[in-house]
C-alpha cells in the first residue's frame, strides 16, 4: 500500500490527545451513606474491573476512528500492474462529431453518448489538470489547453459537423498541443465509433510519450445508399442540348437494393429520373441528360430518398454555359480572311474582333475564348511568349500557317507548345476522309451522318510530322492517313493545328459551313481547364474564377446556405484564385458576388467518407490495444470507464474504506458509551 499524500500521516500524532485524556481522566466521586457494607468490597472490585475494559475499549474506538480519518486524507492506494501517474496531467480529449455520429446506439444519438463519456473522462481527474478538448472541426479555440471547468463547457458546445478527419491526422494534432504544457504526464482520448475508413492509427504514427487511450462508441448498423459523385460526359456543357450527366449511385449496406429512386432539380422542376438497383457493398453509374435552357451560370441537384442516413442523399452542380464565343482573329496586316469573316458574322453566338501584328492588346487576350491565327508568315518573339502564356492559362489557339510561313520558326513556336512540327509545303491535292466524331469538337455534332455530309479538299499543305513524346489527337484526318487538323493538350488549353492555309484556293473547309462553323463554336467553348462540377468540403479548399476588373481592388463574397463570407483572394495571370479556409459549412450552392454582381457559382456537398457505415470489429480493436502505450476502455460501463481511469491515475484507491472503517469506529465508541453503563 502505498499513499498519494503521504504527508497527512504526521496527524497520527495527534492520536496523543485521546491517550492523554484518558490517562488524566479522574472521576469526581460522590460520598453515598450505606446502612450495610457487608459486600462492599466485592462490590468495588467488579466495577472497577468492568469500567477500565470498558474506558480502554472506548479509547481504542477513538483512536481507530481518528486514524482511520488520517489514512483517509493521506489517500491510500494499491498500485496497478502498469505505472501509476502521479502530479499533474495534460489530458487531450477527441470527440468525434462527424455525420456518422449522428447514428442511433440501442440508448441514444451516438454524439450524445460521447459527450456523456468525454464529461466522465473530465471528472476522473483533479482540478490542477489541464485538457484540451479537440473535434473535427479543428477551431484555433481547440488547440489550447484549458482548465476543469472551461473543458466541461466546450464538450458542452460540440455538434455534429460535415467534417471528418482521420485518426492518425486526430494523434498528431493532440500530440503538438500536449506538447505545449510543461507536464510530463501527457494523455490522450479518441472517443469515436471507428469507422474502418478513418482509422489509420499504427505504431510508427504514435509519440510513446503519450498515453492514448481508445473509448470505441458502438452504432446500431445501418444500411445507407448515397451518391458517391456526378460528372458531365463532355468537357464542356453546352446550352439547348441533352447534355449528358453520370451519377454515381453506391450501396453501403450488406443487403442488396432495387428500388432506389433517383431526381434530378433543375430551375425548380424536379423531374423523376427512375429506379435504381443496386448490389450489397457495389455501385451504379446512372444517366441522366440535362438540357440547360439559360445561359451564363447554372446550377441544378440530383437526389435519391434513403433513410435514416440522408446527409449524401443529395449532390448539388453546378455549370457555366456562354451565350457568346468571344473570337480574337491575328492577321498578319490586319485585313481578315473573308471566308472566316463570313462565318464569324453570319452568326450572334460569335462575337468577333480582328487585329493586326501592330495592334495587339496583349493584356486582353484572356478576354477570348479563341485565338485564330491566319496570314501569318511568322511570329515574334514577344508574341509567341502572350500565346504560350494564353494558352497555358487554358486558352485555345487555332493556328493556320500561310503558304509562305516560314516554317523553322513556326516550328520553334510550335514546339514551346508541345505540337507537332510542320514539315515542307506540299502542293499535293489530298481529301478529308474521316472525322474523329468521337473528340469533343466534332462529338454530338453530325446526329445521323451519311454520304451527303461533304468533307473538306486543300490543293497544298504543310504535312504535320509526329514526335512520339506530343500527344497528337487527328481531328481531321486525309485519305492517305496523314493529319489535316490536329489537336494537342497544352497547359490548361489547347492549340488546334491545321495543315493547310486558309486560304480559299488552297483549302474550301471555310466554305463547308455545316463542319466549320461548329469547329469554331466547340473550339472556342473547350478548354483544357475542366470546371469542376463540384467541391467537397473540408478537402477542397481552393477554387478558381475568371479575373474581372481591376481585381486587387474588389472584394469577392461567396453567399449560401452556410451564410455569406469574404474567402481569401489572389490574382495569378487571367484567373482568381479564392481561399476558403474551412469557411463552407453547409452543403449547397454558393454565389460568388463582386458587389452586389452575381458572377460564378460553387456547389459544395458533404465528404462521402462518412457514408460508410462500417466500424472496427472487436478483434481490430484489440490488436490496436496491443501497441504499446494503446489502451482500449469500455466506453459501455460509465462507472467502470472513470473507475479504469482514476485506477491507472492513482492504482486501486482505498480511501473510501477507510472513511467507513471512522464510521464504524465512531459507531462503536457511541454504542459502548450509550449501552455500557459504568
Amino acid at each position: 500500500m502505498q499513499f498519494l499524500y503521504p504527508s497527512f500521516l504526521w496527524a497520527l500524532a495527534a492520536l496523543a490527545i485521546p491517550i492523554i485524556i484518558h490517562l488524566f481522566y479522574f472521576r469526581r466521586f460522590k460520598k453515598v451513606a450505606f446502612s450495610n457494607v457487608k459486600f462492599l468490597k466485592e462490590v468495588k472490585e467488579e466495577t472497577s474491573m468492568r469500567s477500565r475494559l470498558r474506558n480502554l475499549l472506548v479509547l481504542a474506538a477513538r483512536c481507530l476512528a481518528l486514524a482511520a480519518l488520517v489514512f483517509a486524507f493521506a489517500q491510500p492506494f494499491i498500485p496497478s500492474a502498469k505505472e501509476v501517474l502521479t502530479g499533474r496531467k495534460a489530458v487531450s480529449l477527441f470527440v468525434d462529431n462527424s455525420f456518422s455520429m449522428g447514428a442511433e446506439s440501442d440508448r441514444a444519438p451516438l454524439l450524445q453518448i460521447a459527450k456523456d463519456r468525454a464529461r466522465d473522462i473530465v471528472a476522473a481527474y483533479g482540478v490542477e489538470d489541464r485538457f484540451q478538448v479537440l473535434d473535427n472541426n479543428f477551431s484555433g479555440r481547440n488547440q489550447r489547453l484549458v482548465g476543469q471547468e472551461e473543458a466541461l463547457e466546450l464538450i458542452e458546445q460540440i455538434k455534429v459537423v460535415p467534417d471528418s478527419r482521420r485518426l492518425s491526422v486526430v494523434a498528431s494534432r493532440q500530440r503538438s498541443a500536449l506538447a505545449t504544457e510543461n507536464i510530463d504526464n501527457r494523455i490522450s482520448y479518441l472517443v469515436s465509433d471507428f469507422q474502418r475508413n478513418i482509422t489509420d492509427l499504427s505504431a510508427d504514427q504514435l509519440d510513446t510519450s503519450v498515453q492514448l487511450n481508445l473509448v470505441p462508441l458502438a452504432a446500431v448498423r445501418e444500411r445507407n445508399v448515397g451518391i458517391d459523385s456526378v460528372w458531365f460526359e463532355a468537357p464542356v456543357p453546352q446550352m439547348n442540348q441533352n447534355n449528358l450527366l453520370l451519377v454515381r449511385v453506391r450501396n453501403y449496406g450488406t443487403e442488396d437494393l432495387d428500388n432506389v429512386r433517383l431526381s434530378l432539380n433543375y430551375r425548380g422542376q424536379n423531374k423523376p429520373e427512375g429506379t435504381l438497383a443496386i448490389p450489397a457493398r457495389d455501385y451504379v453509374v446512372d444517366s441522366v441528360y440535362l438540357n440547360i435552357s439559360e445561359a451564363g451560370v447554372g446550377s441544378a441537384e440530383l437526389r435519391i430518398t434513403d433513410f435514416p442516413v440522408q446527409f449524401d442523399d443529395v449532390y448539388y452542380v453546378t455549370f457555366r454555359t456562354a451565350d457568346k464565343v468571344k473570337v480574337l482573329n491575328i492577321d498578319d496586316d490586319g485585313s481578315p480572311n473573308r471566308n472566316l469573316r463570313a462565318a464569324l458574322g453570319g452568326l450572334s453566338v460569335f462575337d468577333a474582333t480582328y487585329v493586326g501584328n501592330r495592334n495587339i492588346d496583349y493584356g486582353g487576350l484572356a478576354d477570348h475564348d479563341l485565338i485564330v491565327m491566319t496570314g501569318q508568315n511568322s511570329i515574334g518573339s514577344g508574341l509567341a511568349e502572350q500565346l504560350r502564356q494564353y494558352v497555358e492559362n487554358g486558352g485555345n489557339l487555332l493556328v493556320f500557317p500561310p503558304k509562305t510561313a516560314d516554317v523553322n520558326g513556326y516550328n520553334a513556336f510550335l514546339r514551346r507548345l508541345g505540337a507537332d512540327d510542320l514539315t515542307a509545303y506540299d502542293e499535293t491535292a489530298r481529301e478529308v476522309s474521316r472525322l474523329n466524331n468521337r473528340e469533343f469538337i466534332f462529338r454530338d455534332v453530325f446526329r445521323n451522318r451519311n454520304a451527303s455530309l461533304r468533307l473538306p479538299t486543300t490543293q497544298a499543305n504543310f504535312p504535320i510530322g509526329r514526335v512520339g513524346s506530343r500527344r497528337q489527337e487527328a481531328l481531321l484526318t486525309y485519305r492517305d492517313g496523314s493529319t489535316a487538323l490536329a489537336k494537342y493538350a497544352s497547359g490548361e488549353g489547347n492549340v488546334y493545328l491545321s495543315a493547310a492555309p486558309l486560304d480559299a484556293d488552297i483549302n474550301n473547309l471555310p466554305l463547308n459551313a455545316e463542319v466549320f462553323i461548329p469547329m469554331l463554336y466547340k473550339m472556342g467553348i473547350s478548354s483544357g481547364r475542366r470546371r469542376p462540377a463540384a467541391y467537397t468540403i473540408g478537402t477542397d479548399e481552393v477554387i478558381q474564377t475568371s479575373k474581372r476588373g481591376a481585381t486587387a481592388e474588389l472584394v469577392y463574397k461567396l453567399r449560401g446556405p452556410g451564410g455569406e463570407f469574404i474567402p481569401e483572394q489572389r490574382t495569378v495571370d487571367s484567373r482568381v484564385v479564392l481561399g476558403l479556409g474551412g469557411k463552407v459549412p453547409e452543403a449547397g450552392v454558393y454565389d460568388l458576388l463582386l458587389g452586389d454582381e452575381k458572377v460564378d457559382a460553387f456547389a459544395f456537398n458533404y465528404n462521402r467518407s462518412e457514408s460508410d457505415l462500417t466500424y472496427l470489429d472487436s478483434d481490430e480493436l484489440a490488436d490496436l490495444g496491443s501497441i504499446a502505450n494503446v489502451s482500449v476502455l469500455d466506453a459501455d460501463n460509465q462507472a467502470s470507464l472513470i473507475g479504469e481511469i482514476r485506477e491507472r491515475n492513482e492504482g486501486t484507491p482505498l480511501w473510501r474504506y477507510f472513511i467507513w472503517a471512522a464510521l464504524a469506529f465512531l459507531l462503536v465508541e457511541v454504542l459502548l458509551l450509550r449501552f455500557w453503563k459504568a
